[in-house]
C-alpha cells in the first residue's frame, strides 16, 4: 500500500523512541497495531462488498441478457395462444350456428368443459354410406 523502505521505518521508530520515550513506545506499537488491523479489515470488508456488488451487476446484466433471449420466444408463445383463442371461438360459434341452422331434433351433444363433440344421424349415415 505505501511505499516505505527499510531505512523510513528506522526513522519513524527513532522519532517515535524520542517523542514517546521507552517506556511508552510498547503500548503505542500495540495502539498502532490494532488500529492498522481494524483498518485493513475494514478496508477489506468494503473490498469484498464492491466485489459483491459487482457480481451482483453481472447477474442483472447477464439476467437482462436471457430475458432480451427469451422475449422473442414468449412472443411466439402469445401469437400461439391468442390464434387458439381465436379458433375456439370460431369453432364454439360454428356449433352455436349449426345447432341453430339444424336444431337439436337430429343431433345430441356431449359436451366437455369448452369442447363439444357432435354425434349425428347423419354423420353415422355419412360414415355407413361411404
Amino acid at each position: 500500500m505505501f511505499d516505505i523502505g527499510f531505512w523510513e521505518l528506522m526513522l519513524i521508530g527513532l522519532v517515535a523512541l524520542v517523542v514517546v520515550g521507552p517506556e511508552r513506545l510498547p503500548k503505542l506499537a500495540y495502539t498502532a497495531g490494532k488500529w492498522l488491523g481494524k483498518g485493513r479489515s475494514m478496508l477489506n470488508a468494503v473490498k469484498s462488498e464492491i466485489d459483491k456488488e459487482i457480481k451482483a451487476e453481472e447477474l442483472k446484466e447477464i439476467l437482462e441478457k436471457q430475458k432480451k433471449q427469451l422475449n422473442p420466444l414468449q412472443d411466439v408463445i402469445e401469437e400461439t395462444a391468442s390464434g387458439m383463442r381465436e379458433l375456439k371461438e370460431e369453432v364454439g360459434s360454428s356449433m352455436r350456428e349449426g345447432e341453430k341452422r339444424f336444431g337439436s331434433e337430429n343431433e345430441s351433444y356431449t359436451r366437455f368443459g369448452d369442447t363439444a363433440e357432435v354425434t349425428s344421424k347423419q354423420s353415422n349415415d355419412n360414415k355407413r354410406s361411404g
